[in-house]
């Protein structure tokens, strides 16, 4: 039964403060046209909201919150989304500047109220993937029966709703490209109340989910592309803001990028990502789908030069391009693949627009679109999408919808001749003749084009078979057999175009981590990315949500961890791989306070470690044993770094050493050296990780010493 106070109530009152707002020409009165609403609200009958449900699971805070406790006395922005929602990543920045600008002291506190579309986004661990992966530093709550999406009328994704510090309803905007007014809302409620005494400047138990995680070598990867002539591996190494190019041995060979978020060209040391998603390698070059900068980018190894071909670095909203490249606006570019339109090979970049919904092309030569006109080296044009969000198939591509596409793979073999697209939000597969442009159903959704909810996971033909939220294709010309990342089902399917049949070949269909013992007995998490390798004998995945890339053995039907050997071949110094902030030990951790030692400066400090598992045990093979040593507070004595490393034996005690600085700045600094250790019995398959940490306290003396000094640390778990 829905709420006495909904959004129904809330829109006839905010209408007319919208239209006047329209009218009005400069800042100074839309502010007096903001506070003049507010006024009038409040002296009017108070919009009061219910309350968050009990029992409901939150993120990034240290508790559940309640509008009559925690939350009382602040203005409260509601967001409500779900974690697959193109539109909804597209409004995280604007709370992002928000955050920045407002804090939980001022009054501001942002919650998000996560309403599942797929059954897979209400489970808890897959929300809390999605925070870290899209960097949300708000609480979020998991409302999974969608009860106060319910009670206030909600209608789609993404919804605001800005709250009084009363719990009251004060504004509402659907839908996202409302930033000017989200923060004009903000600005003045914050002004309002706390003119009037009351907001409060009490703390909200934010504790961020991220701060607990060891590093680890991959954050998130998106997904992989390979050239199989240079055996090598690109990696959109997402989380991280970086591409990786490897062997197929998984020697790193490049570190573009990371680790944190940026937008720059020029030198691959100096160049830097925003959550990049698709990639395409051929020799010395790797096309990117710089995803939140919405850009092209283009990666030349040779020249070890970073530029941008498309995009101007700002979501656009053009649905029909022909600009060049970096003229033309573009919106949230996810994958990109190779291929040729009326000229030479590979003279075209394909692009899955997730933003609007759309296949773009960009000429990498001069070229020509099925039945359009020439277009020459650098445009940047719409090829198939109305723009408009829908699961509609059309003989003519400019009539047809997309919903979110999300991959791509290209098949100009004949009688294929076609490109294969992941349609994420319609969970289908579909095709693109490369000859006329006509779209098609290959598996999936079902034949309503409005329909977006037509998803499951069913074995079948065509239309029969159901597919939830796919990410990723990959086209096997010697076997002309179609593989998908079936994210959402967290499986690997493939599909053969000339039956339509489609079926599971990997994953059991629940998330997890584990390695076979064959393709049944395997599992994935969200896997966004595939690709295959070594003349269709191979698959490559990129395990999202596990932080991985895993090998498929298309004859043994085995599932292996691809190693990334994080030696980097590179001649050229690259960014550090390592955080420059330790990550946080759980709070059942061991801290041991270890005794001061006395070095000089200039002198080598090693630490010798010993770790001692529980009898019966043995370390996990394929998890991230790892140790990070820090100097908080201190961090000049490591370079501004933290310096990590994998344990992969504990036959034999750890060495880690570091050199000290000549110069000192403090001559009591400490260090401290966390380790994080997996480990499962060796009969059965518990595993556990546990984690442990040492402090080292320093009596430096300037004066230079002979010889390494040597610090014996022990724990056993």
């Amino acid at each position: 039964m829905a709420s006495q106070y909904s959004l129904s109530t809330l829109f006839p009152i905010q209408s007319q403060l919208d239209l006047d707002l329209e009218e009005a020409t400069t800042q100074e009165e839309k502010e007096n046209l903001v506070h003049q609403y507010l006024k009038k609200l409040d002296e009017g009958e108070d919009l009061k909201i219910p309350n968050f449900q009990t029992g409901l699971e939150w993120l990034n805070t240290e508790g559940p919150l309640s509008l009559n406790e925690e939350l009382a006395g602040k203005v409260v922005l509601l967001d409500f989304f779900t974690y697959c929602c193109i539109n909804c990543m597209h409004i995280l920045p604007d709370l992002h500047q928000l955050e920045k600008k407002h804090s939980v002291k001022d009054g501001l506190v942002i919650v998000g109220v996560h309403s599942a579309k797929f059954p897979n986004e209400k489970v808890l661990d897959n929300i809390r993937s999605a925070v870290l992966r899209y960097d949300i530093c708000h609480p979020v709550v998991n409302d999974s029966e969608a009860s106060l999406w319910h009670e206030l009328e909600v209608s789609c994704w993404p919804t605001l709703v800005l709250l009084g510090p009363r719990g009251n309803l004060l504004f509402s905007l659907v839908g996202e490209g409302h930033r000017d007014r989200l923060m004009l809302f903000t600005d003045i409620a914050l002004r309002y109340y706390g003119e009037r005494g009351l907001l409060k400047t009490h703390t909200v138990g934010i504790k961020l989910y991220r701060d607990s995680l060891p590093p680890s070598v991959l954050s998130f990867p998106g997904k992989v592309a390979i050239d199989d002539s240079r055996k090598r591996l690109a990696i959109a190494d997402t989380g991280h803001h970086r591409v990786l190019v490897v062997t197929v041995t998984g020697q790193l060979e490049h570190v573009i990028g990371g680790p944190d978020s940026g937008r720059q060209d020029g030198d691959v040391s100096k160049a830097s990502f925003n959550s990049p998603q698709g990639v395409a390698i051929k020799g010395d070059t790797v096309y990117v789908a710089d995803t939140e900068n919405h850009l092209i980018r283009k990666i030349d190894l040779l020249e070890r030069k970073v530029s941008t071909l498309a995009g101007v670095g700002s979501q656009g909203t053009d649905r029909e391009g022909g600009a060049m490249g970096p003229q033309q606006p573009i919106s949230s570019p996810w994958d990109v693949t190779l291929g040729s339109a009326g000229g030479a090979g590979d003279n075209v970049l394909w692009i899955a627009m997730a933003g609007t919904h759309q296949i773009w092309a960009l000429f990498l030569a001069d070229g020509k679109l099925p039945k359009g006109s020439e277009s020459k080296a650098g445009t940047c044009v719409r090829w198939a999408g109305s723009g408009s969000e829908e699961n509609r198939n059309n003989s003519y591509p400019h009539k047809a919808g997309f919903a979110q596409p999300s991959g791509l793979a290209s098949a100009p073999e004949e009688p294929w001749s076609c490109l294969y697209v992941a349609d994420s939000e319609s969970s289908t597969i579909r095709t693109l003749a490369l000859k006329d442009g006509a779209v098609k159903l290959l598996v999936g959704g079902e034949r309503d084009p409005m329909n977006l909810f037509a998803f499951g996971d069913v074995d079948g033909k065509g239309v029969g078979a159901k597919l939830q939220h796919p990410l990723g294709v990959a086209w096997a010309p010697e076997q002309s057999l179609l593989y998908v990342a079936d994210s959402y089902n967290h499986k690997i399917k493939v599909v053969d175009p000339k039956t339509k049949q489609c079926s599971t070949l990997a994953g059991t269909g629940e998330a997890a981590d584990t390695l076979g013992p064959d393709f049944n007995k395997s599992s994935f998490n969200e896997p966004g990315g595939i690709c295959v390798g070594d003349n269709g004998k191979l698959l490559y995945v990129a395990d999202t949500n596990n932080n991985q890339i895993k090998v498929l053995d298309l004859a043994s039907e085995t599932v292996s961890l691809f190693p990334v050997s994080m030696d980097c071949t590179d001649s050229v110094p690259t960014k550090p791989l390592g955080p420059t902030k330790a990550p946080k030990l759980p709070k059942s951790a061991p801290r041991k306070e270890m005794p001061p030692v006395a070095v000089c400066a200039g002198q080598t400090l090693i630490m010798s470690v010993t770790l001692t598992l529980p009898q019966g045990t043995k370390l996990t093979e394929e998890a991230p044993s790892c140790w990070a040593l820090s100097a908080e507070g201190n961090e000049w004595l490591l370079g501004g770094q933290v310096v990590t490393g994998d344990i992969t034996d504990l036959s034999k005690p750890l060495s880690i050493s570091t050199e000290l600085p000549a110069v000192i700045k403090d001559s009591n600094p400490k260090l401290t050296l966390g380790v994080w250790v997996y480990y499962c019995m060796e009969t059965g398959n518990a595993c556990l990780m546990k984690a442990a940490s040492f402090t080292q306290p320093l009596q430096i003396s300037a004066s230079p010493g002979d010889g390494d000094v040597t610090v014996a640390l022990a724990h056993a778990f």
